[in-house]
């Protein structure tokens, strides 16, 4: 499954993460901070990741799921007691 990911948050961790190299190596961070954005959705893009979306859906359907259990659960035992 290929996730997008927003192209801010990719962004922001770019620059957060070009910010923590030292500035001896002043040089090198412009070049870093111009590809840790690729490399990182490269990187995140090879993960079998899921939308928040698709994970609220999937939670709500085990939520009802459970609720769905709970309910049945309850009825055999009802039917168990009775002779």
């Amino acid at each position: 499954m290929s996730t997008t990911f927003d192209p801010r948050f990719l962004e922001d961790l770019a620059k957060k993460l070009a910010a923590s190299v030292p500035a001896q190596l002043t040089a090198l961070k412009e070049d870093l901070d111009n590809n840790f954005k690729s490399v990182l959705q490269a990187g995140l893009g090879k993960l079998d990741l899921v939308t928040r979306q698709e994970f609220d859906v999937q939670a709500g359907v085990l939520a009802r799921t459970r609720e769905m259990l709970v309910k049945l659960e309850a009825r055999l035992a009802e039917l168990e007691r009775k002779p």
